[in-house]
């Protein structure tokens, strides 16, 4: 259940390898490959390693739109990749009948530094790096106000490479992205890979400004609802779990935050050392437990 292939070389040396690409989440074609590359970046960060360099997926429809708007998707991407101290050097390209993108992402890492997501242990406190409620956000569209829509796009737009720093500076137990299938569904990977169960504290899980409200009024994205309803009998919702909150909760982000499982004893300085990377909004959301009867509590 790891988020990227990782293959070692020598005893010193691994390669991590990772692809990720989607169709647009922004009517933006440069924002979109921005987010695009970010979005791939982010299996890398997870765990732990280092990006080498990228290459390009491009699925396009050469006669509908113009290649001026592909032009924008790479330079966007292009853009990204430099933000993450790596290039793009190639990539490969199909006529589609709607506009896909996304990267092949080559990185490195030690053998024995690898951060894994099956490696959770009871005891360990939850800490996640970017707020919720992105799908709800770009799903609503203009609904939502462009304030509130920049503020998600910012988001998605943020590499996840100072959180990644950060958690290997201090040394932690797991750790994995939150993307397609929800922070709950993410967790409930990790929770299953590492044999625990987990709790999570509802009212301190961090949702973007107006997401809350739009969700309420029956905004979400498929993958939201399917999430949910895969998660609904895997999960002992509590009384803070109201309809909206699970909604929330099982939302489908494109490049989201990391989720990490940190020893509580080191929990405190890596909240520190995020917020010092500039990691303003990562926040403690809950723990790993032992008791893995429900695998995720909600209280």
């Amino acid at each position: 259940m790891d988020d990227a292939a990782v293959y070692r070389l020598t005893d010193d040396l691994a390669v991590v390898q990772s692809v990720d690409f989607i169709t647009p989440v922004v009517d933006d074609p440069y924002r979109f490959g921005r987010i695009a590359a970010a979005n791939a970046l982010s299996d890398i960060y997870a765990m732990g390693a280092k990006p080498l360099f990228a290459l390009n997926l491009v699925g396009f429809p050469v006669k509908t739109l113009p290649m001026g708007v592909l032009g924008e998707i790479l330079k966007g991407a292009a853009h990204k990749a430099a933000e993450a101290e790596i290039q793009i050097l190639g990539g490969h390209s199909i006529e589609d009948f709607e506009p896909k993108f996304g990267l092949s992402v080559t990185g490195v890492v030690h053998p024995a530094r690898v951060v894994r997501n099956s490696t959770a242990r009871p005891g360990d406190r939850l800490i996640l790096t970017k707020p919720l409620g992105i799908g709800v956000i770009t799903t609503a569209g203009d609904r939502a106000g462009s304030d509130v829509l920049e503020r998600a796009v910012a988001a998605m737009e943020t590499l996840n490479a100072a959180a990644s720093g950060a958690m290997t500076n201090v040394g932690v137990s797991a750790c994995t992205d939150v993307t397609g299938f929800g922070l709950l569904g993410h967790l409930y990977e990790m929770a299953t890979a590492s044999g625990v169960g987990a709790v999570v504290m509802a009212a301190s899980v961090p949702v973007l400004p107006e997401a809350e409200r739009l969700a309420s009024e029956g905004i979400a994205p498929a993958g939201s609802h399917s999430n949910l309803a895969y998660l609904e009998d895997r999960v002992e919702w509590g009384r803070a779990a109201t309809k909206t909150r699970k909604i929330l909760l099982s939302d489908a982000q494109t490049s989201g935050g990391l989720l990490i499982a940190v020893p509580a004893a080191r929990s405190r300085k890596l909240l520190k050392r995020l917020h010092e990377a500039g990691v303003a909004e990562a926040v403690e959301i809950g723990g790993i437990v032992t008791d893995k009867s429900a695998m995720i509590k909600i209280v």
